[in-house]
């Protein structure tokens, strides 16, 4: 294919070259004459590994050139890729200056590729950037518009400095945020052989993934440090405690507890958040990560409260009472906060959980239910159709297989609130769905 990249900085340089050297035409484009005058000799513009050899080669067998004028590179073009920065402005909002210039002058030449081209973002950008603000401008600056004159996409690029060209090659997948079928096709093709899997979805979810990997990633290396910050005070080897950590894939390194719900409880991970934070205190740490994973879980049990309040309706059912589906444990279940806050409050409530016999709970268990929750034996119904049929909005708060299908029992003006995600959806006839963070 032919393919036009706009850009040649460090993604544009490295995906100019590894397009060539997987037998696509390549024209790269910048306004930078060092950078182009680099291509042009076959060098590369920025240092990176197995960089340099690839454009070299790609030169050699003339796959690759480059230039300052983009008319000159947009006639036949199939794919433009549009890999111009995207800076952080004073105030830290992003700044799409420079990419909707780029977009002007890619419309503005676009008559003269003579077919339907894919005009593609690959610089990062949040949500709405590329229907919102950058589809606009090209359509403007061509006269046609998207889906039908051309093409728009998003393909966010997951790429390590200094692994660059491996990662770009053998990548465990490649996104593509397609604006209409025919792009999603173009770019499928242009990508077609790179190693890992080839996933196509929408271009919000493709322009928020990129920001959601990146901060995870941030999140692990001060999580790290952190750690590392602890175990010295204690006088623990750091990096034997994390060696040891990310062994585990069945559950740290995982999808496990990766998946949007509702907020952590159980008897372990509260406590012992809150005993490492209390240690690291004794050390006289700041430990902004560790010491605020409570605080946002209690922000989470907050907005959950005020999802259920928002409907003005006084009658609740709460499905779900343990802090795990298939246990009885109700230490620390952050369902039970809410629900003591809207008791607190007035609301007629009734309980149920196919996991909660009284006659059955036993130990701390009974005195965590005598102490901190004692409404709860009058509340709790083993009727589950009665909770439903009694209630105006039903809460669902664990993701026992109980609740999976209980849209089916809702009558009109009932409204179901979902803090696990735990219901499908499609059950959901007569009522109104509300998920939590979804």
């Amino acid at each position: 294919m032919q393919v036009v990249v706009v850009g040649l900085g460090y993604v544009g340089s490295v995906c100019s070259a590894c397009l060539a050297s997987r037998g696509h035409q390549v024209v790269g484009v910048d306004t930078s004459t060092y950078k182009v005058d680099c291509i042009e000799r076959g060098e590369s513009p920025i240092v990176e590994k197995d960089l340099g050899e690839l454009i070299a080669a790609a030169r050699r067998e003339g796959r690759l050139s480059a230039t300052t004028d983009i008319a000159r590179a947009m006639p036949g073009a199939d794919v433009v890729l549009v890999c111009v920065g995207t800076p952080s402005r004073e105030d830290g909002s992003l700044n799409l200056d420079h990419v909707k210039r780029a977009c002007a002058e890619v419309g503005s030449a676009l008559a003269s590729t003579g077919k339907f081209t894919t005009i593609v973002m690959r610089s990062t950008m949040l949500p709405g950037s590329v229907l919102d603000e950058l589809t606009p401008v090209i359509e403007q600056a061509s006269g046609g518009k998207a889906g039908d004159k051309f093409g728009v996409a998003y393909n966010p690029e997951f790429l390590r400095e200094g692994t660059a060209v491996d990662d770009f090659n053998n990548a465990d997948y490649t996104i593509i945020g397609a604006g209409c079928e025919r792009a999603g096709e173009s770019l499928k093709a242009v990508y077609e052989g790179v190693g890992g899997e080839l996933i196509v979805t929408s271009i919000p979810t493709a322009e928020m993934l990129k920001y959601v990997n990146n901060s995870f990633h941030a999140l692990k290396v001060a999580f790290a440090n952190e750690v590392g910050r602890v175990c010295k005070k204690e006088g623990v080897d750091s990096h034997a405690v994390m060696k040891l950590m990310v062994r585990d894939t069945k559950l740290n390194l995982s999808p496990y507890y990766l998946s949007p719900g509702f907020a952590f409880g159980g008897s372990c991970l509260p406590k012992d958040v809150r005993a490492i934070v209390s240690r690291s205190r004794h050390h006289n740490l700041e430990l902004p990560v560790l010491q605020n994973i409570i605080r946002s879980n209690d922000v989470h049990v907050e907005d959950a409260i005020h999802l259920i309040e928002k409907f003005k309706m006084r009658k609740l059912g709460f499905l779900g009472l343990s802090f795990k589906a298939g246990t009885d444990d109700l230490r620390e279940s952050p369902i039970l906060r809410v629900i003591g806050t809207l008791v607190g409050k007035g609301y007629a409530v009734l309980l149920h959980d196919p996991n909660i016999d009284m006659e059955r709970v036993l130990g701390a268990n009974r005195r965590f239910v005598e102490d901190e929750v004692p409404y709860l034996p009058e509340r709790l119904r083993a009727d589950l159709r009665e909770v439903v049929e009694s209630s105006e909005v039903i809460v669902v708060g664990n993701r026992s297989a109980a609740y999976r299908e209980i849209g089916g029992m809702l009558r009109k003006g009932q409204v179901l609130v979902d803090l696990v995600a735990g219901v499908d959806r499609r059950t959901v006839v007569n009522g109104e769905y509300h998920g939590l963070a979804w």
